[in-house]
């Protein structure tokens, strides 16, 4: 099971000082905060796409392949790629080249996004958001595993014998999770295709996300890419720990009541009750972490939301200095006891070159 974190990129005003970092300060905190991943045991760092304010994080590939050229084992995901407003040929291709020079450690989350208006600034109609999330897919899909496509569809102008370049690395595509908080037709997309389907939960009470991953994983079924319980599931939370749960309430209350998505509504404690939220010891974390598995059953990805809201960067490498030493261990010890042996491992580039070998090793003796 993979353990990991992913950042929306926000510029907040920290509440306790009234001070906002600068765009580069964000910039390179995101950066440090990828790096101290990697240095306390982390598996996944992961950012968002956004294009507004006050999101800096525009250009996820340009970010990941600067942290690539400074890690050596951290896996670099997105959360999310939109695959509604960005072109699949431009997809297709940076994130090729960001395999080349990741040496594989790559992956990436679709999604629609949650800001409305970035639609018509990349010429699209947020009508045809699904539509679009679907029809841009299939290309994508294709351009990675076809050499020469011939395309034509409602969304872009069609394609004669295009090759996207450069072509992924060893033939394999980067694996790809489909990323929704709200919409049945993404779940179903992530099953046809036999790909990973990401729940950001962070947000809804768990029934909603209930729903939407036993649909995922009865369409994986279906769709014939094996059995329910082996359908590649990740999830979203967020923490924030110190040794003193009451410290940690105190500390972390003041960031929470003027957090730009959910400040001045709901209580901290009410958040707290009704979705992944864990305010308090590392042993609240862990207890609270496992109950995800009652919820959802076995899952491959877990990622943590702990750089948002203001919080300083000294705060967010404190975090990930207990994450990795006092919570992660545990939870991987307890997972993978529970985990049955059918159960797959988070795909990677070199399970994924391994299947493909295998594939053609059987069509060899065929």
């Amino acid at each position: 099971m993979q353990f990991g974190i992913f950042t929306v990129g926000d510029v907040t005003v920290d509440p306790t000082t009234g001070r906002a970092p600068t765009e580069r300060e964000r910039i390179k905190a995101m950066v440090a905060i990828a790096r101290k991943a990697e240095e306390v045991g982390l598996d996944v760092f992961a950012t968002g796409e956004h294009h507004n304010p006050p999101f800096v994080p525009s250009s996820p590939t340009t970010m990941l392949g600067y942290i690539a050229a400074q890690t050596e084992r951290l896996q670099l995901s997105t959360a999310t790629t939109l695959i509604t407003t960005n072109d699949p040929v431009k997809i297709a291709e940076d994130f090729a080249m960001l395999q080349h020079l990741a040496d594989g450690r790559v992956d990436l989350m679709l999604g629609r996004g949650n800001t409305g208006p970035v639609y018509p600034w990349f010429g699209k109609d947020i009508r045809e958001g699904i539509p679009l999330a679907i029809e841009n897919y299939h290309l994508l899909h294709r351009l990675w595993r076809e050499d020469v496509v011939d395309w034509e569809g409602r969304f872009r102008t069609p394609l004669q014998a295009f090759t996207a370049t450069p072509r992924p690395l060893d033939g394999v595509a980067p694996f790809v999770w489909h990323g929704s908080i709200r919409s049945p037709e993404i779940a179903e997309q992530a099953a046809y295709y036999g790909d990973g389907f990401f729940a950001n939960n962070i947000f809804w009470p768990k029934g909603h996300f209930q729903r939407l991953i036993e649909l995922y994983r009865r369409r994986y079924e279906h769709y014939g890419h094996g059995s329910a319980d082996q359908a590649i599931v990740g999830l979203g939370g967020q923490v924030f720990m110190r040794k003193n749960s009451q410290d940690a309430v105190r500390e972390f209350r003041p960031y929470f009541d003027n957090a730009p998505v959910y400040g001045h509504g709901p209580s901290l404690e009410d958040f707290t009750e009704q979705t992944p939220l864990t305010v308090g010891s590392p042993q609240q974390v862990i207890e609270k972490t496992m109950t995800f598995r009652e919820s959802f059953g076995d899952y491959q990805r877990q990622l943590f939301l702990m750089d948002h809201a203001g919080l300083p960067l000294k705060t967010v490498l404190e975090q990930l200095e207990l994450l990795g030493a006092e919570v992660v261990p545990v939870l991987r010890k307890e997972f993978d006891a529970l985990r049955p042996a059918h159960v797959p491992d988070a795909p990677t580039h070199a399970s994924l070159v391994a299947a493909r070998d295998r594939g053609k090793a059987v069509e060899v003796a065929q």
